[in-house]
């Protein structure tokens, strides 16, 4: 039957051609939902992606590919140099300008050591550890404006210019690392009393930070003395300014504090009780060898 029923159409049509051919069975309105035409595929796939809104794909990707036959993450070339961005370590900055018109508002009191906890006593930062910030950058914004002496622990120094503007007044600076749980005590000293917890140790710099920490040029807190102290005298022939005496500076210039230690007079391990005024410290010898630099 299908044979008789093909050489009839011979019989009848001048052109044999595939529009014209007849087929064994009807296409049910199933079967065509499971095997859609070109035409049908085309209609489907112009009702979304670039396509429909009249935007090309980007330079080199096939737009079949971009209607959705692959995933745009993979169709897009990935760009290397931005690999472990979400891990990066982030600074706040704060520039000499602000530093000095702290000091000029009376703000900060260059009598005494300024550090990070000094720093968020102003109120005008606001570092959130858990956001992956640790601490505060200080850039060279007004380094010719700079003209108090004092005793600065940072986090991180933008240019050696703004290191030759605290020595060339007769001031000292040191970069200091801070981890996470550290930033967190210091950040809000108040609260982190009031909660009766003992003054944390502080942990040591990560394997891609040892080399930022550990060089006196960047005045790391890790760094030989010695030879921060030839770093300094290079800056200073280098900027064309005069070093103080050393041995004619106030004790103030010469406090530093332990690498495991992240308060001024307060050792890692102490308990503050704000209510009593009192401190207590630990008596057991396993807590004393944690706790020990």
């Amino acid at each position: 039957m299908p044979i008789e029923r093909g050489l009839q159409y011979l019989r009848h049509m001048q052109r044999v051609t595939l529009k014209n051919l007849p087929m064994p069975l009807e296409k049910t309105d199933k079967w065509k939902k499971e095997h859609p035409d070109e035409n049908t595929i085309k209609s489907i796939m112009s009702r979304k992606g670039p396509i429909s809104r009249n935007s090309l794909p980007p330079y080199g990707i096939d737009p079949i590919q971009a209607e959705g036959r692959l995933p745009w993450i993979l169709t897009v070339p990935k760009e290397p140099y931005y690999e472990g961005v979400e891990e990066a370590r982030q600074y706040l900055p704060i520039s000499l300008r602000t530093l000095q018109r702290l000091i000029d508002l009376r703000r900060i009191n260059p009598d005494k050591p300024v550090d990070l906890p000094v720093l968020c006593n102003t109120k005008l930062f606001s570092i959130q550890p858990d956001q992956r910030q640790f601490g505060l950058q200080l850039t060279d914004e007004g380094a010719d404006l700079f003209s108090t002496p004092i005793n600065l622990e940072i986090q991180w120094v933008a240019s050696e210019l703004a290191i030759a503007a605290i020595e060339r007044c007769g001031g000292v600076l040191t970069t200091r690392y801070f981890d996470p749980i550290s930033l967190s005590a210091l950040v809000d000293a108040k609260k982190f009393f009031e909660r009766g917890e003992p003054i944390p140790r502080c942990d040591t710099p990560p394997i891609n930070a040892i080399e930022y920490y550990t060089d006196p040029k960047q005045r790391g807190y890790l760094a030989n003395p010695d030879l921060i102290r030839e770093e300094r005298q290079r800056l200073a022939q280098k900027y064309g300014y005069k070093l103080p005496d050393s041995s004619k500076l106030s004790p103030l210039f010469h406090l530093r504090k332990d690498p495991r230690q992240i308060f001024y007079g307060l050792e890692p391990g102490w308990l503050i009780n704000l209510k009593d005024q009192t401190i207590l410290k630990p008596t057991d010898n396993k807590y004393q060898t944690f706790y020990h630099s």
